[in-house]
């Protein structure tokens, strides 16, 4: 299969993802709310949406993973002589992994995304448990400090010249769940957490 049209198996839930964590996802999902009735309410949208976007990055965080290590046996995926090239970032040994411990960066995403999904499919679970607040927190604060990453990792792309699409739709999965727990923590504060 084309790498770029494998790509799109990530990007479209993101981008569902995106459309349901929103408000205008309230009139372009309401007519599935009689068949799946959490997208019915905002927070059952909400929290549908964060979940999609959640797995679609855990997935596309694996997939550089799995890159990276057919990379490093000597094959290619998606090289390229145009600026999209995922094989040149991915499998540059010195930025394809962080600084300090030396994990493929891959792998640091995937384990993110695998806490975020945890935080966010209990909690909507249990909306109403005492500890929502703080999972919805530590999933905001976690997503935040993605911006970070995502800022070494594009700084890393200038200095190779080459862009990841790939990379970038894992960086895009983070910034849309950012949205996403920022909702949720603000509607938990809010009388339309409960409104069904």
């Amino acid at each position: 299969m084309d790498p770029n049209l494998q790509l799109m198996l990530y990007v479209i839930p993101v981008l569902v993802g995106l459309l349901m964590i929103l408000p205008l996802g309230r009139s372009i999902f309401a007519p599935l709310s009689e068949t799946l009735p959490s997208l019915g309410n905002e927070r059952g949208r909400v929290f549908s949406g964060l979940i999609l976007t959640c797995i679609a990055g855990m997935a596309v965080s694996f997939q550089t993973l799995w890159i990276s290590s057919k990379i490093s046996e000597g094959g290619n995926f998606c090289a390229s002589n145009s600026i999209l090239s995922c094989d040149d970032v991915i499998g540059n040994a010195e930025y394809n992994v962080d600084p300090i411990f030396g994990i493929p960066w891959g792998g640091i995403g995937a384990v993110v995304n695998c806490i975020l999904l945890y935080l966010v499919y209990s909690s909507s679970k249990e909306p109403n448990a005492g500890w929502v607040p703080s999972y919805l927190k530590i999933g905001t604060y976690i997503t935040f400090a993605g911006f970070f990453v995502i800022g070494l990792l594009v700084y890393y792309e200038f200095q190779m010249a080459k862009i990841c699409q790939y990379c970038t739709t894992a960086h895009f999965a983070n910034i849309v769940a950012f949205i996403g727990f920022l909702r949720l923590r603000r509607m938990n504060d809010t009388k339309e957490w409960n409104e069904l």
